[in-house]
């Protein structure tokens, strides 16, 4: 695998270069300011005509999207005005245009992404590796610059935005980045976590992270390649995040895709080798498909994959039947270029594999597990494929938090417990209108997941006043004298509902 054709990140030189993309506004929110909403979405999507239209100036910032998201040559003046162009062909940021020596043309793409708390950061990927466009990516053999397509690293796509998202962002002393690519969960890592590993199969995607790193003013990362966790041998850390090459295909002719094991057996060991990886209270988190295999419920079979002593949350966000599943992978792959009968060969190659291993259908979701060492653990696989606020990070450490909580309380320590109503939740009541009483309270939440759930009229009168004041079963005593309920009857059957309402985070535990 090679290294050709990047540049180099000398200290000085890149600060420089830095101070100078800023200095010309080629940030997230000045991306957007020059292209408007409709160019700046359609360039996320790889689609360069809009950019191209909205480009046509000679502005710093015009020069610095030609040059580096749309890979367009310009004049060499042109670019010393914005650039220390000097800097940037000796590191090889820059290449002299082969066509015309007064050009000069980006050797990567260099993209601005806004960091969580605003930070101006650039993410690195080859030319031609955007994620999202239309004809897949870099069609043909080999990438832009020569380089052997299985071995081209991709830029930030929505998968990394993502589980960067998801992340759960305490202070931490060692996080791994597993199958780093581009590098951007690494460099959302460096902010939280005191030293940071990045690992990756292909030697490529590690020099490009470093690169990544230092042209966003990150700390260097601990960079090492090989598969897995064989990089790191023994070492244990409090984060481990994975973007890994989940695609499951027959084959692995693309590195930043296909894991090289059959089915979704790379996730699976992702997952049941990570318990020994992680410090006690780590987590772990990934992104993963899985196959919906006949006969056998998709929950259990992954849930099957945890190893001892974690809890996990396990989501399943949208599920894929395997003929769309082909056809977007040799999209992906490029492969609709090829003439009829070699796609068509193709073609038949995944749908042969899926059909030997008895696959109906593909989901996608994350993965979050905690190193809890419980002999009783939480362990939670659902579908939800409604809209989520993000980041979600707080929204998945309060989620085991509260496994933690109800792990610990049982019926009567629940109902001596003091709770209160999470934020932003609303109840609508439906029914017929006019009717004197609804069909169905429904609670729903406006954060984080974003869950709804139906609840009795004793459901709803008692979360409408949990506002952490009285001890739950002192409300349910009031509750039953107002309705005209037998209390003890009631103590009885609400805690069930109540343990609900916690887990789905509707019910805040109030301490002390």
């Amino acid at each position: 695998m090679s290294t050709t054709h990047l540049p180099t990140a000398d200290p000085a030189r890149t600060a420089r270069l830095r101070d100078a993309l800023l200095a010309a506004a080629f940030t997230a929110d000045g991306l957007l300011d020059l292209l408007g909403a409709s160019a700046y979405a359609a360039l996320a999507r790889s689609e360069t005509v809009p950019a191209l239209r909205a480009t046509r100036g000679d502005g710093p910032l015009e020069t610095l999207v030609r040059l580096f998201l749309l890979q367009q040559p310009v004049a060499r003046a042109r670019a010393a005005a914005v650039l220390p162009v000097e800097d940037c062909l000796a590191d090889g940021w820059l290449v002299p245009d082969t066509a015309d020596g007064e050009l000069v043309r980006a050797s990567v793409d260099v993209r601005p992404y806004g960091g969580p708390e605003g930070q101006d950061w650039w993410i690195v990927s080859d030319l031609g590796c955007a994620v999202g466009g239309a004809g897949g990516i870099a069609g043909g053999g080999a990438g832009p610059t020569g380089v052997d397509r299985s071995e081209l690293v991709l830029g930030v796509g929505g998968a990394s935005t993502t589980l960067a998202g998801i992340t759960v962002r305490t202070p931490v002393a060692d996080a791994l980045d597993l199958g780093t690519g581009s590098g951007i969960q690494a460099l959302h890592a460096a902010q939280h976590a005191t030293r940071v590993t990045a690992t990756d199969l292909n030697p490529r995607a590690l020099h490009i992270t470093r690169l990544t790193l230092a042209l966003s003013g990150a700390p260097e990362a601990d960079l090492r390649q090989g598969s897995l966790f064989e990089p790191v041998a023994d070492r244990t850390y409090d984060l481990i995040v994975s973007n890994p090459p989940f695609v499951i295909s027959p084959g692995a002719r693309l590195t930043y895709r296909d894991g090289g094991m059959g089915g979704d057996d790379l996730c699976r060991t992702l997952v049941q080798q990570s318990a020994d990886r992680l410090n006690d209270g780590g987590y772990c988190q990934l992104l993963a498909n899985w196959q919906h295999v006949g006969g056998e419920d998709w929950r259990e079979r992954i849930s099957s994959w945890v190893p001892r002593g974690c809890d996990a949350w396990i989501v399943q966000r949208e599920v894929q039947d395997i003929a769309q599943y082909a056809e977007l992978w040799l999209r992906d792959g490029g492969d609709h270029r090829a003439g009829a009968q070699e796609y068509a060969a193709r073609y038949d190659a995944w749908l042969d594999e899926f059909e030997a291993r008895g696959t109906k259908g593909i989901g996608f979701g994350w993965i979050t597990l905690r190193k809890s060492g419980s002999d009783a653990p939480s362990v939670i696989a659902e579908e939800w494929p409604h809209p989520v606020e993000q980041p979600l990070g707080a929204t998945v450490q309060a989620h085991f938090e509260r496994q933690d909580f109800l792990r610990t309380h049982d019926d009567a320590a629940l109902l001596a417990t003091r709770f209160r109503l999470a934020d932003q939740v609303v109840q609508e009541q439906v029914g017929l209108p006019g009717a004197e009483d609804p069909e169905h309270v429904v609670l729903r939440q406006n954060r984080g997941m974003r869950r709804a759930t139906k609840v009795d009229t004793v459901g709803a009168g008692f979360a409408g006043v949990c506002d952490g004041s009285l001890p739950a079963g002192r409300i349910l005593d009031a509750i039953a004298q107002l309705v005209g309920e037998d209390a003890v009857l009631l103590r009885d059957r609400t805690p069930e509902a109540i343990r609900m309402l916690v887990e789905q985070g509707f019910l805040l535990p109030v301490a002390g």
